[in-house]
């Protein structure tokens, strides 16, 4: 059998130009984004439990050190968060349901005597200051009142409808656990699987775009979203001990919103005000003491939970963390609202990266490149 005849030296392979890789990068996030368009209805489950696997890696790498197989500690992991998760579900959710209810039920009568509050505290004072009749005060907050109301219950029907009522919830009860399990097994070995299928050319900038990308992910989801939860759990029992109406509802609202900045608090601190005057009305003391409960949450965020769970070295502006949740809402449904941050963060490391390299090319730099040298013999013409 003849063998193979040797490649020549102007016979190498020429490597992918620019063009290629940005055809290839393209091309998968195009079929990426189908996927999560045509699939996104059964995607919850997964995503859920991809997710609670990235959460609680860290806490499995620390029980190995300490002598824990990883099966063992992949085991004592989930069934810990399971029986925390179970136990939540079993004592907070009817609670949110009832107060829930409650509210929906009562608005009408807050807004108007919200409303009756405010037209009639001062008539000509409404009218010099503000330019208009107290009427016509009470005709905009009217307004104002209805449309809001309105968003707030088109946004819950809007994700219940394209989330929890099309994903059957014993699915996501049963399936997430499992996908979590999973993943959470063989985390590193799913790392260095992936690691292997890199170009061997470009490894180690995907492995520092990659380790870039873990700590904006991690700073952002597990620190932002373990600041969330101790927010949410101080503006619960901080509105609750006060005795607010809905306290533990406005809490934990304001908690769960609050990695979009100030939007948690300004909308928790909107909410328990507009209770407060309507509960407490005229003693201003609760009413006080209600703003004085997110203040100090404002306080605490700023000064030790955000330096210590998140740092600085997340990246992602507020402004398009927003669009990203939008966007991601509008196109994937609840599943979108899902992905969407750790996309952003992505998504901000790479056009980061990318930023830095055109500002090291001779396009921005007005430098004139360096002659490429020939990788391909001139042939002889045969003869001369």
């Amino acid at each position: 059998m003849p063998k193979a005849k040797p490649r020549r030296a102007d016979e190498a392979a020429t490597p992918i130009n620019w063009r290629q890789q940005a055809f290839f990068w393209v091309g998968a996030v195009v079929v990426l984004g189908l996927f999560l368009f045509i699939f996104s209805e059964i995607l919850l489950p997964f995503i859920a439990g991809m997710a609670v696997a990235y959460f609680l890696d860290p806490v499995a790498d620390r029980l190995q050190k300490l002598g824990f197989s990883r099966l063992w500690a992949t085991v004592v992991i989930l069934l810990a968060f399971v029986i925390v998760l179970v136990l939540a579900l079993m004592i907070i959710v009817p609670v949110l349901t009832n107060q829930f209810a409650d509210l929906m039920k009562n608005m009408p009568d807050y807004i108007g005597r919200l409303q009756g509050l405010v037209t009639n505290f001062d008539p000509a004072w409404i009218e010099k200051t503000l330019g208009v009749s107290a009427a016509q005060l009470k005709d905009g907050l009217n307004s104002l009142m209805t449309e809001a109301i309105g968003f707030i219950t088109t946004l819950f029907k809007s994700l219940w409808s394209s989330g929890l009522a099309i994903v059957n919830i014993v699915s996501l009860f049963v399936v997430a656990p499992v996908v979590a399990f999973y993943m959470l097994l063989d985390w590193d070995r799913m790392v260095a699987t992936v690691d292997s299928w890199v170009p061997r050319e470009h490894v180690e900038t995907v492995r520092a775009l990659a380790r870039e990308i873990d700590s904006s992910i991690a700073g952002f989801v597990r620190g932002q979203g373990t600041l969330c939860l101790i927010l949410g759990v101080y503006y619960a029992f901080g509105l609750t001990v006060i005795g607010l109406n809905f306290g533990l509802l406005i809490g934990l609202l304001a908690g769960v919103i609050s990695f979009i900045p100030y939007v948690g608090s300004l909308t928790g601190l909107i909410l328990a005000l507009g209770v407060a005057f309507v509960q407490f009305w005229p003693d201003w003391m609760w009413i006080a003491a209600v703003a004085c409960v997110f203040f100090v949450g404002q306080f605490i965020e700023g000064n030790i939970l955000q330096p210590k769970l998140v740092g600085s070295s997340v990246g992602v502006h507020p402004v398009w963390l927003m669009f990203a949740l939008l966007a991601f809402g509008a196109l994937f449904g609840f599943v979108g609202l899902l992905v969407a941050v750790p996309c952003a963060a992505a998504i901000a490391v790479i056009m980061r990266f990318a930023l830095a390299r055109y500002k090291a090319s001779p396009l921005y730099l007005g430098e004139e490149p360096a002659p490429a040298q020939r990788t391909r013999r001139r042939r002889t013409p045969s003869g001369s």
